[in-house]
């Protein structure tokens, strides 16, 4: 194979919105995506509201959604509410399906799990190397043991009803149901009058997920609902960390040296939501627009882009600390439950990672709903 100017180890949501990007905004640069499974983007539904993603950036986006609609609900045990955001859904054979559409097929490496980036290329697990001008690595996260995490866990599965649901938008949240492990949520995602995608989420704090009691979780809520399932098309399952804190420098040590990073391993996510496609796009579009992807430029830059995002983000891992150090877990719905409540433009901010000091401020002001003297401790630092 032909020396590739950036190599880019991991074929999900990062990576494969890297080589998009590189493809459309520099195409006299040769970009090879190499991936450890069969195909791009695994196994996954990702959703995000327009706000999220800046105008000009829809361009490299767009052309991955599936599913959209206007507006979205939440519901909580003292009201529901309707919020008008745009919200899109994209399911991972979109983007595997355009990214094979856009790059060269000799450009993409399937089934060929990297064991090792350098400055010069990658070598795989059976010993054999692509050799590359400069490499950036999005092969998830793999270590996050500089972060102090929450999780927030769940299965989702596609269901396929005998009669249609009677759903027109996405449900974000229904918390109305049964608390005892934690913040938990079902999220409702009508991809058909009879297809709707069902998660059961809740958060805790530890990445351990038991599977088959959730599908029997999301049996009974369809049931609740009065929804016959007729056959499940798809099912995911995963546990994304919601990061309280951690240290930064150690994070970005942590991995190949001077190979810049992107996406979970970077922690490019949202602290508070675990959300990682808005950050996904700002990076893609960020590394197009550099003057120079050589190796120590390209690093340098991914690292301050991160460092900058980190330290921007102290109020969301407060926020985080909040849920899971001063509120008992049956009653971490009710922070959720008071942020709905509020402007939708604040929310919408909150979930772009872009709230304003003002939004920051009416988070925390009035009574807390957790107890005062946890908040206080937590917001001190101390442990509750």
């Amino acid at each position: 194979m032909k020396r590739a100017d950036l190599l880019i180890a991991g074929g999900g949501l990062a990576g494969g919105l890297l080589a998009l990007a590189i493809r459309a905004r520099r195409p006299g640069t040769r970009v090879v995506l190499v991936e450890g499974a069969d195909r791009i983007g695994g196994n996954h539904i990702w959703s995000f509201f327009a706000s999220d993603v800046a105008p000009e950036d829809m361009s490299l986006v767009g052309p991955l959604v599936c599913h959209s609609w206007e507006g979205y609900d939440v519901a909580f045990p003292r009201y529901a509410r309707t919020i008008a955001n745009t919200y899109h859904s994209i399911e991972s054979e979109r983007l595997d399906s355009v990214v094979r559409a856009t790059l060269p097929p000799e450009d993409i490496v399937t089934n060929a799990r990297v064991i090792a980036v350098d400055r010069g290329g990658v070598t795989l697990v059976d010993g054999s190397r692509i050799e590359a001008e400069s490499c950036v690595d999005a092969r998830g996260a793999r270590d996050l043991s500089a972060l102090e995490l929450g999780w927030q866990k769940f299965v989702g599965q596609l269901l396929v009803l005998e009669r249609p649901h009677g759903l027109t938008r996405p449900t974000i949240m229904d918390a109305t149901i049964d608390q005892a492990d934690g913040y938990r949520f079902v999220y409702l995602l009508p991809f058909g009058p009879d297809r709707l995608f069902v998660e059961d989420t809740y958060y805790t704090t530890g990445p351990e997920l038991d599977v088959p009691a959730i599908r029997l979780r999301i049996a009974d809520y369809a049931a609740m609902r009065g929804w016959t399932i007729r056959a499940v098309e798809r099912e995911e399952a995963a546990a994304l960390p919601i990061a309280t804190g951690g240290n930064f420098e150690l994070l970005w040590r942590t991995g190949p040296q001077m190979i810049g990073k992107i996406g979970m391993a970077a922690g490019l996510f949202q602290p508070m939501t675990g959300y990682s496609l808005p950050d996904a796009v700002r990076t893609a579009s960020l590394v197009a627009a550099l003057p120079s992807l050589e190796v120590h430029a390209l690093h340098d830059a991914l690292k301050a882009h991160a460092e900058k995002a980190w330290k921007a983000r102290g109020y969301y891992r407060l926020l985080a600390r909040m849920l899971f150090r001063a509120a008992e877990p049956a009653d971490r719905y009710r922070m959720l439950e008071r942020f709905y409540s509020l402007d939708a433009g604040l929310i919408s901010r909150f979930y772009a990672g872009q709230s304003t000091g003002l939004d920051k401020a009416r988070i925390l002001c009035g009574k807390p709903p957790v107890p005062l003297g946890r908040a206080a401790r937590v917001i001190l630092g101390g442990q509750a």
